[in-house]
C-alpha cells in the first residue's frame, strides 16, 4: 500500500503548521487533563473530550462570514474564543494536537452519505492514526453521527459507546462507516485511501462553504453527540434523538437559539452574534 495514505511519522508534513497549536490552550478548551503520550488510551482520551466538547457549527455561514482553515485563525475561533466549528475545521485541530503529541497520522477526505445513495461531493475530513501498533479511524468532528471514540481502522470493526454503535466497513476502495439506528444500520459517510494535500481542504472548504450553490450558504446547522442523545439545530428547529429511536422537535425563538447554543451546545457566542440571531430569527424561516 502506497506510504502516502499512511500515518506519517510526527512532524513530517509540516506544510500542515500544527507547530501553531497552543496545546495547553486546546486541552483547557475540551477539559482533558490525562497523559501526554502516545498511547491508544490517550488518543481514546483526547478524541472523546474534543468530540464531546466542540459543536459541528456555522453560525459564520449564517452571518455571511468565511470559514478559514488556516490553524492560528481555527485556534483563535474555537480555542480561545470558545466557538464550534464545521468538520474541517475541529478534525484539522484535532489532527494538530495529535501531531504536536507525536502520533503518526494522515488526514483523509470523506464523501457523506448520512443515509442516502445519492452521490454527493466529498466534504469530510476524517484521520487514521497509529497508536500502539495498530491503525484507527478517528473523527470527533463529523457532529451528531460522529463515533465518540477511534474506531479501529479494520474491515468489520465496531464501537460500541454506552447505547450508540458504529462499523466500518470495507467496500472496494471506498470504506464506510455506518451507525447502527433503531430501523439498522445507517451510511454515514465513505472515504477511499488517497493522498491529500492543505489545497485539497482548501478546495472542498471553498464548494461546500462558500460557493453560493452550497446547500450551507445562509443556513444555521448546529450538531453535537454523547452518551446518550444526539442533538442538530437546523435553523429555528432542534431535532433530540435517543439510540431507541425516538425523538423531539422543538421550534426556537432567536432568544432560544442564544440559550440552547450556549447550554446545550457549549458554544460561546460575542454580543454581535448574540443580537445578530436574536434579530435573524424574530421570525420563524420561511413566514416572513
Amino acid at each position: 500500500m502506497d506510504s502516502a495514505v499512511l500515518p506519517a511519522p510526527a512532524g513530517s508534513r509540516p506544510e500542515w503548521g500544527a507547530d501553531a497549536l497552543d496545546l495547553d490552550a486546546y486541552f483547557a478548551r475540551t477539559g482533558y487533563s490525562g497523559p501526554r503520550d502516545t498511547t491508544f488510551e490517550t488518543l481514546r482520551g483526547i478524541h472523546r473530550a474534543h468530540a464531546t466538547s466542540i459543536s459541528w457549527e456555522i453560525l459564520d455561514m449564517t452571518a455571511g462570514r468565511h470559514v478559514a482553515l488556516d490553524l492560528p485563525t481555527t485556534q483563535q475561533k474555537i480555542v480561545r474564543d470558545g466557538r464550534g466549528g464545521c468538520c474541517l475545521e475541529t478534525n484539522l485541530l484535532f489532527a494538530a494536537a495529535l501531531d504536536r503529541l507525536g502520533f503518526p497520522l494522515v488526514r483523509h477526505i470523506a464523501r457523506v452519505r448520512r443515509g442516502s445513495d445519492q452521490i454527493r461531493t466529498r466534504s469530510h475530513a476524517v484521520l487514521l492514526v497509529e497508536a500502539d501498533g495498530e491503525l484507527w479511524m478517528a473523527d470527533p468532528g463529523f457532529g451528531d453521527e460522529s463515533p465518540l471514540e477511534p474506531i479501529r481502522f479494520a474491515d468489520g470493526a465496531t464501537l460500541t459507546v454506552a447505547d450508540w454503535t458504529w462499523r466500518l466497513d470495507q467496500e472496494g476502495e471506498d470504506w464506510v462507516l455506518r451507525s447502527l439506528h433503531a430501523d439498522g444500520w445507517f451510511d454515514v459517510y465513505s472515504f477511499r485511501l488517497e493522498a491529500h494535500f492543505p489545497i485539497d481542504f482548501d478546495m472542498i472548504n471553498h464548494f461546500s462553504y462558500a460557493d453560493p450553490k452550497s446547500i450551507f450558504v445562509g443556513k444555521l446547522v448546529v450538531q453535537r453527540g454523547d452518551e446518550k442523545v444526539r442533538q442538530v439545530l437546523k435553523e429555528n428547529v432542534l431535532m433530540t434523538t435517543y439510540p431507541d429511536g425516538t425523538s423531539e422537535r422543538r421550534e426556537l425563538t432567536g432568544e432560544e437559539i442564544v440559550q440552547e447554543m450556549r447550554d446545550t451546545f457549549g458554544i460561546k457566542l460575542d454580543a454581535g452574534d448574540q443580537q445578530f440571531l436574536r434579530e435573524h430569527y424574530a421570525v420563524a424561516p420561511g413566514t416572513a
